[in-house]
């Protein structure tokens, strides 16, 4: 299997788009543009589709497949990624996979690792991977009720300094990781679930009385 494959992320403050070509069992980045700002998910996004398909040389109906992060992460970051992928599929008649953003940090590390992101509310998002295999989480937290038993943490570089564990390389979901991320090619990809953990911040104003 030779495909194209459009990657998307907005999970955390890292906002990703990356074109990816997949071979048998080959991942190779052609192309990868992120811009780190937790406020410019809706501005950057399509930005950085664009220019990573540019870079790559792939015009977008070559594409095979859409690859997207379902989070966990704030409600409104997730919806635009999520949105974006979702329309890039049904315009180009392709499958839009997802996948937990925490895997596509975790892909490839070795050991008993955990893995956290922002929660903001002064929590994490987080994950246990043992060889790259998720065995706990995703769930969210205070840093402080996290299940300890890991030799290692990887992801927010802020919040994975409130462990007291090594700190390992991968910070933000990357374009390779959320394809190693899919599990099996071969099946009908999932609908699209966000993993929100919790309620949004906004919520309606109850009727007045």
């Amino acid at each position: 299997m030779s495909m194209l494959v459009l990657t998307v992320d907005t999970a955390t403050p890292a906002v990703t788009a990356g074109v990816v070509r997949l071979d048998a069992d080959t991942v190779e980045v052609l192309a990868e543009q992120v811009t780190v700002d937790p406020r410019a998910h809706a501005e950057r996004l399509t930005p950085n589709i664009v220019g990573a398909l540019a870079d790559a040389q792939v015009a977008v109906d070559r594409l095979g497949a859409v690859v997207v992060g379902c989070g966990p992460g704030p409600f409104t970051g997730l919806r635009v990624g999520m949105a974006t992928a979702a329309a890039f599929g049904h315009a180009l008649g392709i499958p839009v996979r997802g996948v937990c953003s925490l895997d596509a940090i975790a892909v490839g590390v070795e050991g008993d690792v955990l893995v956290v992101t922002d929660a903001r509310r002064r929590e994490v998002y987080w994950a246990r991977y043992r060889e790259g295999v998720r065995v706990d989480g995703p769930a969210v937290n205070a840093a402080a009720d996290v299940p300890t038993g890991a030799t290692a943490v990887a992801g927010s570089p802020e919040h994975a300094a409130l462990f007291d564990l090594p700190r390992l390389a991968p910070v933000y979901p990357t374009a390779a990781g959320l394809v190693a991320a899919v599990s099996n090619w071969a099946e009908e990809p999932e609908p699209l679930v966000p993993l929100y953990l919790r309620r949004p911040d906004a919520t309606p104003q109850a009727a007045a009385r």
